[in-house]
């Protein structure tokens, strides 16, 4: 198989555009990852997905362990015939989700995240041998660290205490990991919105040593200002010849001030939640389609997209689509979102190679 391996093949300042070698395809960065939460990414097919030029997608420990198990998924064949996907997968720990979901859970330094199915309650115990041992079961092409994941505070002993639980429990990760030379271990940095924290934090990882470095515990009620500030602080750190991921980020603008300052790899929910919900991401800036103004519109959603025959849908049709509830009007604004955000990504890393990429990100980042 393919040894699991990255470089940087252009910088523009901080932008970097790169490529990560996996044996099931290579990923351009900087990268967007569509999120398959439950082994699916929400109201398309994989299929679709490719097509918008996607390369890697993310799925998620802890949905995946909770339903359908992993005995379930292994005796399927693993993770990606399980739902008929080619392309490189990363797998979250469960941290995040141990935080946000489970309004009964207990952090035990050895025994990991003691809490409650959001499903049906049922105890689950996912320490970071479990998470890794899960991740692998399930073929993860990238496999993410455990760690804990506070949520946002102003309390320096609270994340303070937090990052150095997660630094001990990257060392177990990395333990349990193993050697896996075709697969990649990403560590996760915390530290808040702590400066300090943030490079004792990297510090760690760093003398433990792995394929990727994530950023996490950010897009948890921060601002684009604090996040950014974050981005900055750390970005002299980070280690050049290492992929760099901001977890669960985001906005159009916020992967654009994002990749300014050193980020290669992103994945968030947005582009299908939104479109789920009726909004359209165009780089014209947003569209709320639901909004009646559109009932009359016979344009397209945006005249820039030429990809999938999107354009063959006006904003009349999908204003329609969204008022009677029908599910098409979800599927044709996720695909549409999908695509914009590769559309995007792609962009990204056409200027960073032509040394344009400052005056693109001043051109757009206060329009999408």
């Amino acid at each position: 198989m393919k040894k699991f391996k990255f470089k940087v093949l252009k910088e523009d300042n901080f932008a970097r555009l790169g490529s990560i070698e996996t044996h099931r395809g290579n990923i351009e960065t900087p990268a967007f990852m569509p999120v398959g939460t439950q082994a699916t990414v929400k109201a398309c097919t994989i299929e679709d997905v490719k097509k918008t030029g996607s390369q890697i997608i993310l799925s998620n420990t802890y949905h995946l362990m909770i339903r359908p198990g992993l005995d379930r998924i292994e005796s399927s064949g693993g993770l990606h015939k399980f739902m008929n996907c080619d392309l490189p997968i990363l797998t979250d720990s469960g941290g995040f989700q141990v935080m946000s979901l489970s309004k009964l859970n207990k952090i035990d330094r050895e025994k990991g995240a003691i809490f409650n199915s959001h499903i049906d309650g049922k105890k689950f115990y996912l320490s970071p041998e479990e998470s890794i041992r899960i991740q692998l079961g399930l073929g993860s092409d990238i496999v993410m660290i455990m760690d804990e994941c506070p949520k946002k505070t102003n309390d320096y002993n609270i994340i303070d205490k937090s990052m150095n639980l997660s630094l001990y429990w990257a060392e177990r990760s990395k333990k349990a990991f193993g050697e896996n030379p075709h697969k990649g271990l990403f560590g996760i940095v915390q530290g808040g919105l702590f400066k300090e924290l943030r490079i004792k934090s990297l510090e760690g990882l760093l003398k433990i040593g792995f394929d990727g470095y994530a950023l996490g515990g950010l897009a948890v009620g921060e601002t684009q200002s604090e996040m950014f500030t974050v981005l900055d602080d750390i970005k002299d750190f980070m280690p050049k010849d290492k992929p760099h991921y901001l977890m669960g980020v985001g906005t159009p603008n916020d992967i654009l001030g994002a990749v300014k300052r050193g980020i290669d790899m992103f994945d968030c929910v947005l582009p299908t939640r939104s479109g789920r919900t009726g909004l359209a991401f165009t780089w014209n800036g947003r569209v709320n389609i639901k909004n009646n103004k559109y009932q009359n519109d016979n344009s397209p959603l945006d005249p820039n997209c030429n990809n999938l025959n999107l354009n063959k849908y006006s904003k009349n049709y999908l204003n329609h689509l969204f008022n009677t509830n029908e599910i098409l009007g979800s599927m044709l604004l996720t695909l549409h979102n999908i695509n914009f955000y590769q559309e995007l990504m792609k962009a990204i890393r056409e200027n960073i190679k032509n040394d344009t990429f400052d005056e693109f990100h001043n051109k757009y980042i206060d329009k999408l």
